[in-house]
C-alpha cells in the first residue's frame, strides 16, 4: 500500500476544486521553474532550480533527463538521492486528484537508481538505493533496494540478490 493522505471532498470532484489544495501561485511559480528545469541541458542548474524554487531535495550528482516532469502542486514532497539517473520524460507524481478525494504522499528515491524512460511513479512510493526501474514502469508500490524492476502493472524482475549474481557470472566468464 502506497503511503498517502487522503482528503475527502465534497460536491465536485477534488480537482475542480484545486485552488483550495494548493496555491494558485504556488501552481503558477512552479509550473514556470518546472518548464525551465524540463527544457535546460545543464544538470547542475536543473537540479538548482528545483532545489530552490521548488524546495526538491536533490542529491549530489543525480541526474534529471530531458522532459521529465516533477510534480507541480507538491514538489516539495519529492527526495532523490545522490548519483541518480531518472530518465527522459518520467513523471513524478506527489499527489493524485479523484473524485471523492485527493492524495499526497512522498516520493523517496534512494541513492544509485536508475529510472528508465517514460516511466510514472505515482505517490506515496520508495525507489530504494540501487535499484533499476525500466523503461515506461508504472511505479505503484515500493521497490525494493538493489532490484530490477518493470512492467505496467510493475513486478519485480530481479531481486538484488540475483542482479548481484548476473554481475558476478559475467564478470567470471569475462575472466575465462
Amino acid at each position: 500500500m502506497r503511503k498517502t493522505e487522503r482528503y475527502p471532498v465534497k460536491h465536485a470532484n477534488s480537482l475542480w476544486q484545486i485552488y483550495k489544495t494548493v496555491p494558485f501561485w504556488k501552481v503558477m511559480k512552479n509550473f514556470i521553474f518546472i518548464q525551465l528545469g524540463r527544457y535546460t541541458p545543464f544538470l547542475r542548474v536543473k537540479n538548482w532550480l528545483y532545489q530552490v524554487f521548488l524546495q526538491m531535495k536533490v542529491g549530489d550528482k543525480t541526474a534529471f533527463a530531458l522532459m521529465v516532469m516533477p510534480d507541480i502542486m507538491f514538489p516539495e514532497k519529492i527526495k532523490v538521492g545522490a548519483n541518480s539517473v531518472i530518465g527522459y520524460n518520467t513523471t513524478i507524481l506527489a499527489h493524485e486528484y479523484l473524485i471523492n478525494e485527493y492524495r499526497v504522499g512522498e516520493v523517496v528515491i534512494g541513492d544509485n537508481v536508475m529510472i528508465g524512460a517514460n516511466s510514472t511513479i505515482l505517490p506515496g512510493v520508495t525507489i530504494g538505493d540501487g535499484a533499476i526501474v525500466s523503461a515506461g514502469t508504472l511505479v505503484h508500490k515500493d521497490v525494493p533496494p538493489g532490484a530490477f524492476v518493470g512492467g505496467n502493472p510493475m513486478q519485480v524482475i530481479r531481486t538484488k540478490e540475483k542482479m548481484e549474481k548476473q554481475v558476478d557470472d559475467h564478470w567470471k566468464d569475462d575472466e575465462a
